[in-house]
């Protein structure tokens, strides 16, 4: 069943060779050409033609032909309506989108095919069930609008987070989209379909869009619109054209696949680099923010904080790591709540906190109206709740926990409709009944009685029916497919009496309907198919009461997930014994007794350092062995700065930190096989990039600079880097290195020190002290490291009488090498080559004023000077 195509509807004599139920998937289809259909056929959501070929591989589906449709099969693949949720999640997963076309008229009264239509499309960036959604990360859908101008080019970023209604703005230089790509992390990018994706959007889900869309004018319109404002001065977001353009695509591309408007995105927020410490995608990779190096979830910084007690709060801190504020203030604000937390009731806290319900995610779904029955319950069972944790802030002496207070007292309006609508429990799904509360609605209660009354009616048929016929093994029954019926076994049919009509042949019964069964079904269907139709009429009103309370809703849950994640953070502070850090408008970082919290974590005992980082002493020259500590010690740094910068108290004995507005780091060796670049051609890149950006205010970790070269190559790159780190960008440094030339650095630049990690040798072996000290390391104990890595004795000792060799001939024919010298040095003119003097002297004579005996007198003279020049 290869390459099967959907049939065009292009025109009406195309459709007419169809069924009419075909022609009605494929003006469906047509109007959705770019997605699969979910197209739904009474318990099973059907797939056709091409959609079918496509989920059948994706999903292992089965690929059947059925019936004929203009002279050919319909090939289709199906899935049960009631696993649906499970083959969204997976179809969305693999970057699928996908449409959902139901049933809306009804299969009694409709002539030919039952009305349809798409209710919602669900692509990776529009997710909003929960069992689609990832519970600890935000699902981004991110809009991008190229730059339109070509001296000063600026990319227009829109992304909104569907599922708790957060918008963002920003726009950025084209050689930046890497680093807010990283930082947002999108789920799904929207990009103009006639322009060539840039590499760096290669890998995630993208959806093309026509390039109308992204207009500049019709977004300022529509964001205005949509926040019900004239102006966007107000958010600071007036002045960005590409900005707007990138927000009309967005917007639009979430409205369509929702089917109606957005009423819970009612704030928005414009993000610059100068309001955030930049961390770039090697930044976060190598400092293992959130997945290891091997790509893993823990042990990461995140797995180490998150002790959240609400995914919510899990959520928010992934937010604060990914983007630490510069402000310090903010940090400021938050250090003074861990302070207060530690000094209160922390512990009943927490516990408040515990079995929340995922309140800015169900707040969403209500204002889509696609909330479910039982998320309303956990809705209304944490709104029950909302007092006690409002008074547990109030007993907190914060500025910063008082203003969560505020935004959990929550009117009870709310609560109050919860409660007199919703039963208790309610049903799992709307459409099973069960889930308006009884005393609620009278006729839903009139129906429902009948509905009631009906086992014990049919008990009385029973023994009714029993007694009149004399077959004691007789059974009035009901099922969903042929209605209520009285069962008799074949050997019993013989006293069947005439009123019965038979309705089903078992393989060991038949079963009839009387006149009166039937009268009563009909009564009673009609009850409960009213009565499922009362409750979802209901059920739609309640979403419906609810809508002015989203917005309350959407605050109350920030508000939450802030308190869950600063009482994380105090807790994590309590069990690690991490102080609160000085924040310091004065430049510099110093850090006392500093530890790798993740590090530290993992093992018995952990050596800390300390870390001084001044204008007058920003680069350290790193030495030592491999496995010594050193990429350690650089690693702790950072994380200690970024746990300040989020507000974080750190693991150190004290810290003072000043303001940071990035932190770069070339660390490890990795090659770029799919994009065809070496390792020292990612390693080079990478430290281009930190070159062009670091600034005073920068701190760079750099690790190994130079290694994939060869020996010379790589000590003149690496002297060069650190030159130009050091005198240009005077960021604050860290250059680990096994180039022992660079120990002469700080000989030849102030402001820079030798430091190395300590080891001492034991017998044939090394034993690593982990302890940063002054001065360079005397040895690098490479062979030693090559032992414990278990190399065969015999290279072992080969090794180590050729680095003997290798170390008396270096100093036997060692010149002395100026790394450090100027640049002017470096540029020295060269030696004079050989008759330059001659020539010279010969483009200074003025023949014309020569004699003709003053001539032949020269042109002797230079003739013995060429000759001595030649004989020397």
């Amino acid at each position: 069943m290869d390459n099967v195509k959907t049939p065009s509807a292009a025109t009406a004599e195309e459709l007419d060779r169809h069924t009419p139920m075909m022609q009605q998937y494929l003006r469906i289809k047509a109007e959705h050409p770019d997605v699969l259909l979910l197209y739904r056929m009474g318990d099973f959501y059907e797939l056709f033609y091409a959609d079918a070929e496509r989920a059948a591989a994706l999903l292992d589906l089965t690929l059947t032909r059925r019936g004929q449709s203009a002279g050919e099969p319909i090939v289709m693949a199906g899935v049960p309506a009631q696993a649906l949720d499970t083959y969204l999640a997976r179809l969305v997963r693999l970057g699928e989108s996908v449409a959902i076309c139901e049933q809306i008229g009804d299969p009694a009264t409709s002539k030919g095919p039952v009305q349809r239509r798409v209710e919602r499309i669900v692509t990776p960036g529009t997710r909003l069930d929960d069992g689609l959604l990832e519970e600890r990360s935000d699902s981004a859908l991110l809009a991008v609008a190229p730059a339109a101008a070509k001296r000063t080019p600026r990319i227009g970023l829109a992304w909104l987070v569907l599922s708790n209604g957060a918008l963002r703005l920003a726009e950025c230089a084209p050689e930046e989209l890497d680093t807010w790509l990283a930082r947002i992390q999108p789920a799904e990018v929207l990009w103009p379909q006639d322009l060539p994706c840039p590499e760096a959007l290669h890998g995630v889900p993208l959806a093309a869009r026509a390039p109308w869309q992204f207009d500049a004018a019709a977004g300022h319109a529509k964001l205005c619109a949509q926040l019900g404002v004239s102006t966007l001065d107000a958010f600071d977001a007036g002045a960005l054209p590409r900005a707007h353009a990138a927000a009309a695509a967005l917007l639009s591309y979430a409205e369509q696949t929702q089917g109606r408007g957005l009423s819970h995105v009612v704030e928005l927020q414009v993000e610059r680099d100068a309001d955030s410490v930049l961390l770039d995608a090697n930044a976060r990779r190598n400092l293992e923010l959130f997945t290891t190096l091997r790509g893993e979830p823990a042990p990461t910084l995140l797995s180490l904080l998150d002790s959240c007690r609400s995914a919510a709060g899990s959520r928010l801190l992934r937010q604060w790591l990914g983007a630490p504020p510069r402000r310090q203030e903010l940090a400021r604000a938050r250090h003074a709540a861990l302070a207060a937390l530690l000094r209160g009731a922390l512990d009943e806290l927490r516990e408040l906190l515990r079995g929340l319900a995922d309140v800015e995610r169900i707040a969403a779904r209500v204002a889509l109206r696609q909330a479910r029955p039982r998320e309303l319950a956990a809705l209304r069972d944490t709104l029950r709740r909302a007092p006690q944790l409002a008074a547990a802030c109030a007993g907190f002496d914060d500025a910063l926990l008082r203003r969560l207070q505020a935004a959990l007292e929550l009117p009870d309006d709310a609560l109050q409709r919860l409660e007199r609508t919703l039963a208790e429990p309610p049903a799992l799904n709307l459409r099973d009944g069960g889930v308006i509360a009884g005393g609620f609605d009278a006729e839903l209660d009139e129906l429902r009685a009948i509905g009631a009354d009906c086992s014990s009616y049919l008990l009385e048929i029973e023994a009714r029916e029993r007694a009149r016929t004399g077959i004691g093994n007789l059974r009035v029954l009901y099922n969903k497919v042929h209605g209520f019926a009285i069962e008799v076994t074949h050997g019993q049919a013989d006293k069947v009496p005439a009123d019965y009509r038979r309705r089903q042949t078992l393989k060991s019964a038949e079963r009839y309907i009387t006149p009166e069964l039937k009268a009563f079904e009909d009564r009673a269907l009609s009850a409960q198919e009213r009565a499922l139709a009362r409750e979802r009429a209901l059920y739609a009103e309640l979403l419906e009461a609810l809508q002015p309370q989203v917005a309350p809703w959407l605050r109350a849950a920030r508000a939450l997930a802030e308190l869950d994640v600063l009482a994380a953070l105090a807790e994590r502070a309590q069990t690690w014994n991490w102080v609160c850090p000085e924040l310091s408008a004065a430049p510099g970082i110093e850090i006392r007794a500093g530890r790798h919290p993740v590090v530290q974590a993992q093992v018995d005992r952990f050596v800390p350092n300390d870390c001084v980082l001044l204008p007058q002493s920003r680069t350290q020259i790193i030495t030592g062995p491999n496995m010594g500590g050193k990429s350690t010690y650089m690693r702790q740094t950072a994380l200690i700065v970024l746990l300040a910068s989020i507000g974080s108290f750190v693991p150190a004995a004290a810290a003072r930190i000043g303001p940071v507005d990035a932190i770069h780091t070339r660390i490890g060796a990795a090659d770029d096989v799919a994009g065809g670049r070496s390792t020292f051609m990612v390693e080079m890149t990478e430290a281009a990039a930190i070159l062009r950006s670091a600034t005073p205010h920068s701190l760079v970790l750099m690790d190994e600079i130079g290694r994939g070269t060869s020996t010379l190559d790589g000590l003149a790159l690496a002297a060069a880097v650190a030159a130009h780190l050091h005198e240009r960008c005077r960021a604050y440094t860290l250059f680990a290195t096994h180039y022992f030339e660079l120990t002469e650095f700080p000989a030849h630049h102030a402001d820079a020190l030798n430091l190395h990690v300590g080891a001492t040798e034991h017998g044939d072996s090394v034993v690593f002290l982990h302890e940063v000290q002054p001065g360079p390391a005397s040895r690098s104990y490479g062979v030693q490291v090559a032992r414990l890595a278990g190399m065969p004795g015999a290279v072992i000792r080969d090794a180590q009488r050729r680095l003997e060799a290798l170390q008396q001939a270096q100093q036997a024919q060692r010149e002395q090498l100026d790394l450090f010298g100027t640049a002017e040095t470096a540029e020295a003119e060269p030696a004079p080559a050989p008759g330059a003097a001659l020539l010279q002297r010969l483009a200074s004579v003025d023949c014309d004023a020569l004699s003709a005996r003053e001539a032949l007198d020269l042109l002797y003279a230079l003739q013995r000077e060429a000759g001595d020049a030649l004989r020397g």
